[in-house]
Parts: C-alpha cells; structure tokens; sequence
C-alpha cells in the first residue's frame, strides 16, 4: 500500500508524469531490487557514491557489491544484509522508474527522503504488515483526523486498498480527495446498516467501470450492461461484507448489509460531508464513497 501512496507523492511533486507512474507500476512486477537502491533505501550510501560505484564497475570484471566495498562505501556486512532484504513494493516501484530512466539515483533518493520526512516514517514504518503506519498515512491523506467518525473511515479506507490489491490489481495510484458538488452518474450504491449506519457508493465514467469489472470478473467485458453493473455490485458487496466481518470481530457490533443498486445518475443530496477516495488506475479514475 506504501508504494501507491508513494506513487501519488511522486506525481503530486511533479517529479514523474501519470503515464511514466502508471508503466513504471505494471513494471515493477518484473523489477529486480540493485543493491544501489537498497543501499540509498537504508542509508548506506548516497546517490553520488551509487553513481562512482557504477562508473567504476564499468571498467572492472566484479560484482557491485565488491566494488562498493572496495571504495570503502558498504561492509561486507552490509552488503549480505541488502541482499536478504525483502522487496518492499515502494522500492521496486522507485527501481523501475529510475531504470526506464524516469528519475535519477539521486531524485529517487531525495524524494524517499522527503515523502519519509514529510509523514514522519521510518523503514520499519513503510511495511504493509504495519497496521498502525497505514492507519495513520490513510487519515492524514485524507484529513480524517477531525473527524467523530476516523477510525472506522480509517479501516473502511485501508479495507478498500487491500481489496483493489487483492482484486482488481495493484497497479493504482490515490488521488487527492474532494467533495462532491453535482450529480454523479454510474453509481453503484449499498447501504449500511445496524450500530453503524453507512451510505456506501462506487461511480465511474463508463469505460472505467467497464475496466474495473473486467478486472474483476476476470473477463473482457465491452458493454456497460447488466452484467457489468452486477459485477461492481458484487465487488462492493464484497468488499462491505469483509468490513462488516472486520467490525464484528473487533467490537462485537453487527451490521446489516442493504441490496445493491445501480443508478444511471444520482443526486448528491446528503453527501456533500462523504470521504470520497479517489484512485486512478490505467484505465481511469473509480472514485469509493463513504458517508456517516
């Protein structure tokens, strides 16, 4: 979840184009982690002594990591430690962009700096398995803080990106939230209610959601027909049967799940206070709705 938040720091620091994110996110997959990166990643060495390091390698027969130690720049140590590093998604996000070119050693590692900075986040803090890092970047990008209702947006939210993870893919980037101001069309919306009553929606410009339920179906869909709609239906239906699981667990509150509908267009009357969590996929911008 980190390198997708990562991705939007990126793109809102005009430091790479949408389309240079959205190619670098599908290439990730298929990135392999250098030690340089890993090095920068940890604070090993600079983005300059990455740079001497390589020009060296260039004219040697050895490994990097030879070379590295050689120039007095990692132990052998160290060297053994990066490697038994675990790939986290942010660095293999931030490899493949400076790979295709897209960034330099040294933009890659002033801006990790900067986005760790700017959030208060430590290496240890960057890790999915990390519940309490998440809940807090999540709240903070989407101005939750005031909020009576935080913490229940806060999981409802992180739910929301581990299923278009698990889902539909990986490869998205959020997108600034906003309130909604005018009618809004291809709505699918589901009901919550019980201790916690809940206004759930999904809405997208039609090709978009077309996109989305293909992914989800696991098929080329090509028409916004029933089927299509049934589709995101069955998505947030999905989606808000795991949190309403999640909120059992956790307070022994039951919630009711309302049927699905499906709205050409709808008014926004009542929302205009929702969490509108915006992500851009490769294929357009699905935005989630939360009203409380």
């Amino acid at each position: 979840m980190f390198t997708q938040f990562f991705g939007s720091y990126l793109l809102h620091k005009q430091l790479v184009t949408s389309e240079q994110l959205s190619e670098a996110l599908l290439l990730q997959k298929n990135t392999r982690l250098k030690l340089g990166v890993l090095a920068i990643n940890a604070g090993y060495m600079t983005a300059d002594q990455v740079e001497k390091a390589h020009a060296r390698q260039q004219r040697e027969d050895k490994r990097i990591g030879e070379v590295m130690v050689e120039m007095g720049f990692l132990t052998t140590d160290q060297v053994e430690e990066l490697f038994k590093t675990q790939p986290s998604g942010h660095l293999l996000l931030g490899q493949a962009l400076v790979d295709k070119g897209y960034m330099s050693n040294a933009q890659f590692e002033n801006a990790l700096n900067s986005y760790k900075e700017e959030n208060s986040l430590s290496d240890a803090d960057m890790n999915d398995s990390n519940e309490s890092s998440i809940a807090k970047m999540i709240s903070s990008f989407y101005d939750l803080k005031a909020s009576e209702d935080r913490d229940q947006l806060t999981n409802y939210v992180s739910l929301i990106f581990k299923n278009l993870i698990r889902f539909i893919g990986d490869d998205f980037t959020p997108m600034d939230p906003f309130s909604l101001k005018e009618p809004i069309s291809n709505v699918v919306l589901q009901n919550i209610s019980g201790s916690e009553n809940m206004t759930t929606l999904i809405y997208a410009e039609k090709p978009a959601l077309i996109a989305f339920a293909s992914r989800f179906a696991k098929e080329e869909l090509e028409n916004d027909d029933e089927y299509t709609q049934a589709c995101v239906s069955e998505f947030i239906n999905l989606h808000n049967g795991l949190f309403a699981v999640n909120v059992s667990n956790d307070t022994g509150a039951e919630l009711q799940l309302e049927p699905q509908c499906y709205y050409d267009s709808m008014d926004i009357k009542g929302l205009s206070k929702a969490c509108v969590v915006p992500v851009s996929y490769p294929f357009g911008i699905v935005n989630f709705v939360i009203a409380m």
